[in-house]
Parts: structure tokens; sequence; C-alpha cells
């Protein structure tokens, strides 16, 4: 397919300068190749999910490595696919881009009276706060959690959930407190591993995995408190890990050797090694 084939001639669609230009230009290719493309005209809202979250997926790897030409093309790539729901809505009479576009804008102005109306705040933790408040009152939702998809990743899920009922003061006072709610977790969890190791046979796992969930739930609270996003500390602990585990396995390599024939101390001595590299 070629992406820069005009809708109405054979001829190039010359770049543009404007971003409404550009914008336009993208529809009209869109437009064709829905006319023309196989491929294209076969897809719909449901086949093209997956192929959305894989485009997500991969925007937010560009993120964490911070290769922004990567970052510009994702981005492309996700703006393409609005522009493709969209195109498919239109084609079944259910929605229109300008309805999508102008959908978010009148949300962006009921959600910002601090910038289109004369509502005061003095800090971004209020605007957030307002946010939910508004889409309580204003907009009607009937849940707070409402918002929080169930098919997001848990984790993210955890932090999502936290963050809203916040907006509307569900919440913990201070760090301190949250701290010793996850003191009180590690407890909970190591008694109930400590049952389960003395009553050989009758582990209760339901329960250990309830109290390991607890404990996960309580650090990302924290983790709120301590301003760290916690997607993004494990995000940096799994590259320290790959990091330090390659270097183990190059090492191996050097060495002639195998992983699988490498005593563990063997494998810790390079770890520790990994860590001044």
């Amino acid at each position: 397919m070629d992406n820069n084939i005009d809708t109405n001639s054979q001829q190039p669609i010359a770049n543009s300068q404007s971003s409404t230009q550009s914008f336009q230009r993208l529809l009209d290719i869109m437009d064709r190749l829905r006319k023309e493309c196989p491929w294209d005209k076969k897809q719909t809202i449901e086949s093209l999910r997956h192929l959305t979250i894989e485009e997500v997926f991969e925007l937010s790897q560009a993120i964490v490595d911070e290769d922004y030409q990567d970052v510009k093309k994702e981005l492309g790539d996700i703006i393409m696919h609005i522009v493709f729901y969209s195109r498919i809505a239109e084609d079944r009479n259910l929605f229109t881009i300008d309805d999508v576009i102008n959908g978010i804008c009148e949300k962006l102005i009921i959600r910002h009276p601090h910038v289109f109306g004369d509502t005061s705040v003095k800090s971004a933790e209020e605007v957030a706060d307002n946010w939910e408040k508004i889409k309580l009152t204003k907009e009607h939702n009937r849940s707070v959690l409402g918002g929080v998809p169930n098919a997001l990743p848990e984790l993210v899920k955890a932090y999502r959930m936290q963050e809203k009922a916040a907006g509307v003061g569900f919440d913990w006072e201070n760090k301190e407190q949250v701290w010793e709610k996850v003191e009180e977790e590690i407890r909970e969890l190591k008694a109930e591993v400590g049952v389960w190791e003395q009553e050989t046979g009758n582990c209760n796992k339901e329960r250990v995995t309830e109290e390991f969930g607890d404990l996960m739930f309580a650090l990302v609270n924290y983790s709120r408190f301590i301003k760290v996003n916690p997607m993004d500390a494990l995000e940096v602990a799994n590259k320290k890990f790959r990091k330090r585990f390659n270097y183990i396995e190059d090492k191996a390599r050097e060495m002639g050797k195998s992983l699988v024939d490498m005593s563990l101390d063997e494998m810790n001595e390079l770890w520790n090694v990994s860590k001044i590299k």
C-alpha cells in the first residue's frame, strides 16, 4: 500500500505544513484505503482491537527507551487507528471522526473549569480531585471506579482505582499510615505462608494468594504517597535484572559454559560483578 496516494488521482499527496492539512491528508488516505484495499475494506472495529493494544504497548516501550523518533512513529500508528475506527463507524452510521473530536473537546472544557470557567485551583492535585468530582456530578457517572476498565493490567488497575478513590476523598492521611498498612500485610502474608508450611498437604493457596495481593495493593498505595509510579519502578527493576542476567550469560559463554552447568555460587559471583558494571 502506498500511503502517499491521493484519493482522487495517482499523484502523491504533498506533505503539508498545517496540522489541519496533515490530518485531512490522513483522512483522505484512509477513505481511499477503505474503498480500494482488500485488507482495509475487510477490517472491523472488533478485528482492530488487538492490533491497537499492540500499538499502545509499542508506544509505551518507545517511551521507556526514550527513543523519541520511535515515539513519533508509534503516535502516528495510534492516530491512524483512531481514524480507522472512526471511518468504520461512519460506514455503519454509528459516529464520525468529527463526533470523536468534538466529544473530547467538550469533555476537556467541562473538566477544566479552572481554565474555561471561573473555578480557582492551586495545584495539579486539586485539578485531579476536581476531575473526579466533575465526572460524578456534571457527567453523571454512576461509579467513581466505572472508568477503570477490567481489562487493564492488574498493576495499572490497582493504581488507577486508588487514584480515583482518592479523588473523592477516600484516601489515607499520610504515607506513614500507608507504610504501617504495608507492614501489616507483610506480617499477615508471612503468617499465612507459615501455616502453609506447617500443614503439609493442607495448604490454603487461595489465602496465600489473597494476602500476597493485599500486600501488592498496599505497596501500590505507598507508591502514590512517595510520588513513584509503580509501573515505571517495576520497569526499572526489570531492565536492571535483564542487564545483570545478560552479563552472567555473556560471561558464561566467554568461559565456554552453559548456565545449566554452572553452580549457583558461580552465577552469584558474576551477578555481584555485574552490579558494578
